[in-house]
């Protein structure tokens, strides 16, 4: 049971950007939208009791790192504009795991021994290969689709680096996930409005995009009850299969087309990003 429910957070998580793009309003909207969906969770938390003040190390990590995630976010969402789910995710999932991994190993000193230096480099290399199969040309996509990737990967690049300050900086200063989420989700609905202040949006709009928001706040309250039952190793891992529901939910779900050879590539990048996701998992533990 303890292992179902550790898998919820990669259902929830992958769903998401599918709720975004199905809900629709375009990426100003999806990210103010989801951004308050996710502090209406963190309010639930407050009336609930599970949120702390009495230091003020969490309430600034917290702000911080809630700010930073709604930065990835919305750039992902940008990119989805251009390129659709099915080639976002991949991509976006093997670069945060590569940025995330890489700061922990360097900054952090999590990579502490030969094996672990070996079995991270291998790691590396595989969602490397990973993302570059899952970005396979179609045989017929014209030349603006590769214009638009070329924007994408810019692009991601920024969502990466939203999402790695996202995760690092509460390692960093020690915070616990679930004592900072409230304040999180406060940073997150600041990071939603300054990055859509600026553009037209629809309160219909943005109401439709809470849902998306509501569903990240419950994975994540998954993942922190999953952790301390199968170990943060395991939930790590079972939550990066969160890229099979949103890749191949683009696809079957949304219509994204793929020919064959694209196909191959794809499921062929999702195993390896995966088999990397979890050596991963299993350094960090």
């Amino acid at each position: 049971m303890d292992l179902l429910i550790a898998l919820l957070p990669a259902l929830f998580w992958g769903s998401v950007v599918l709720i975004n793009v199905y809900v629709g309003g375009g990426p100003f909207n999806q990210i103010r939208g989801t951004t308050l969906g996710a502090l209406i969770i963190g309010i639930i938390l407050l009336l609930t009791g599970n949120t702390e003040f009495d230091k003020p190390i969490v309430i600034i990590v917290g702000l911080i790192s809630g700010a930073f995630w709604a930065l990835g976010q919305g750039y992902q969402l940008k990119s989805v504009n251009l390129i659709g789910v099915s080639k976002t995710m991949p991509i976006s999932t093997g670069l945060q795991l590569v940025g995330t991994t890489l700061f922990s190993a360097i900054f952090l000193g999590e990579w502490s021994t030969g094996t672990q230096v070996t079995l991270g480099l291998v790691s590396m290399l595989l969602l490397v290969i990973g993302i570059a199969l899952t970005s396979i040309k179609g045989k017929n996509e014209a030349a603006d689709t590769t214009n638009n990737f070329s924007k994408a990967m810019v692009i991601l690049l920024i969502s990466t680096v939203g999402y790695v300050v996202y995760v690092v900086v509460a390692q960093i200063f020690g915070v616990d996930g679930t004592s900072a989420l409230f304040f999180q989700s406060i940073g997150m609905a600041i990071g939603g409005f300054i990055l859509s202040m600026k553009h037209e949006t629809s309160i219909k709009s943005t109401a439709l995009n809470l849902i998306p928001g509501i569903v990240w706040g419950i994975g994540n309250l998954f993942m922190f009850y999953s952790q301390p039952r199968v170990g943060v190793a395991t939930s790590f891992s079972f939550s990066q299969l969160l890229v099979i529901v949103s890749t191949l939910g683009g696809i079957f779900l949304l219509g994204e087309r793929k020919d064959k050879r694209q196909m191959i590539g794809i499921w062929a990048g999702i195993i390896l990003i995966i088999i990397a996701a979890f050596i991963l998992g299993n350094l960090k533990g």
